[in-house]
């Protein structure tokens, strides 16, 4: 839910592309760097497709690596964080960091899987993510992984708390939209603070890019969250459950957003977890909170032309749509509020709280922020009106929160979301309290 803008429905995914091997151009972009810290630059060239040989010589590469080492000191790490379609191509993120400074990459690769691109990405005016207070990288290592499923390979990081036996592990599952492993929203980066923060406390993880952002084309049509979010979320469990160290039977899952929403159907498929956190879990219908959230940002902007208004007007008509749909009276690829029909369908048919109430594993924690505009204490209050009194369910509510689980002095917009901020260490900390109860 979050990333919505004043009065704009996302229209989730539109771009063409093609199914290749991810895995096979995340390894050659990471030995492509290692050929130029090494100094191999004949090697490095040939990474690159003969159509553009003739335009990058090694000269070139050489002279560009010793540059960067001038400039920048030393490369201590250079990682292929995020991949995407776009067209014909596969798209790689290299994050990279220097001794003096970060630099980071974009490397395309084409069908026959060589370097049709290479380009120093420039500088943002944005800020930088910042790492938390509580992680103490001396305590834990991370672990590039795969997802992978029928015709999908996912990028994901596993997280492990070191000199720590059978302990307990986290899989997290993403918002709405199109999410990288990090659940990145400008400088902030949830998951990447809550791996980092559970893991200095014993906690291990998997997160893993959201198929959304890695195959948009899939999304153009007919999908419903079983595609969008369920074959993933069960392969990563299933991942969670081999990592070296962790305990089989220790598993948790951290749905945020939509994941926490969709948290009880996951259990449902995966009854062997032995928890659930639902971090700004929608407790109503889409559609439902959608409005809302289109009425707050409308109120705050305090602009009451009627150019506004019918804007206003005309999503809120949308929405209220995509709320009677069902079954039987539109076809399943019909676009409802730039969704399919089939999409809105099967979330109208979900009550969400009954699914919670009707589970009899696991353990579940309801967590909200007071100063989350995207997800309010209404759903938060539907919540605990549903699922008090049913043994193992924690309610965790925090004034000061917003929607990427940070403090905030006020509710705000999403402004807010471009500004340099970590996840509670608070919450961190109630979490990682819940998970050793047991």
């Amino acid at each position: 839910m979050k990333k919505i803008p004043l009065l704009f429905i996302s229209l989730l995914f539109s771009i063409a592309g093609f199914s290749q091997n991810i895995i096979k151009d995340f390894g050659t972009a990471t030995d492509f760097f290692n050929s130029m810290q090494e100094a191999r630059f004949e090697d490095a060239q040939n990474f690159f497709d003969e159509s553009v040989k003739s335009k990058i010589s090694v000269d070139d590469l050489k002279n560009l690596w010793a540059t960067l080492n001038t400039q920048l000191g030393k490369a201590n790490a250079l990682t292929p964080v995020r991949s995407q379609t776009q067209g014909e191509y596969i798209v790689i993120t290299v994050e990279g960091e220097f001794e003096r400074d970060k630099q980071n990459f974009t490397l395309a690769f084409n069908k026959e899987d060589k370097m049709v691109g290479f380009l120093l990405q420039p500088k943002s005016n944005v800020q930088a993510y910042v790492n938390p207070s509580y992680a103490d990288t001396t305590k834990y290592n991370e672990q590039q992984v795969y997802i992978e499923t029928p015709k999908h390979q996912l990028a994901g990081i596993v997280t492990t708390p070191r000199n720590v036996a059978n302990f307990p592990i986290v899989v997290l599952v993403h918002d709405s939209g199109s999410g990288d492993m990090d659940e990145s929203v400008g400088p902030n980066k949830p998951f990447k603070d809550i791996a980092a923060g559970l893991a200095t406390k014993g906690i291990g993880s998997v997160r893993y890019v959201k198929r959304t952002l890695l195959y948009p084309q899939e999304f153009d049509s007919t999908f419903t969250v079983k595609e969008e979010v369920f074959d993933d979320a069960l392969a990563a469990i299933t991942m969670a459950k081999q990592v070296k160290g962790a305990n089989a039977s220790q598993i948790y899952l951290f749905g945020y957003g939509l994941g926490g929403m969709l948290a009880p159907r996951i259990a449902g498929l995966a009854p062997n977890l032995t928890g659930l956190v639902m971090a700004a879990a929608p407790a109503r219908k889409m559609p439902d909170l959608l409005i809302e959230q289109n009425q707050y940002l409308f109120d705050m902007a305090k602009d009451t032309t009627q150019v506004m208004k019918k804007r206003f007007d005309e999503v809120i008509d949308l929405l209220s749509k995509a709320k009677l749909v069902k079954e039987g009276n539109i076809k399943p690829d019909s676009a409802i509020a730039g969704l399919p029909a089939s999409y809105c369908i099967d979330l109208n048919k979900y009550n969400q709280v009954a699914a919670a109430k009707a589970l009899k594993k696991p353990r579940i924690m309801i967590i909200q922020g007071g100063n989350d505009f995207q997800v309010s204490k209404t759903d938060y209050d539907l919540w605990v009106k549903g699922l008090t009194g049913k043994k193992g369910v924690t309610f965790k509510f925090y004034p000061t929160l917003n929607h990427l689980l940070s403090v905030q002095t006020e509710k705000g917009t999403g402004a807010q979301y471009g500004i340099a901020t970590n996840v509670s260490e608070i919450l961190i900390n109630d979490i990682s309290t819940w998970i050793s109860q047991k």
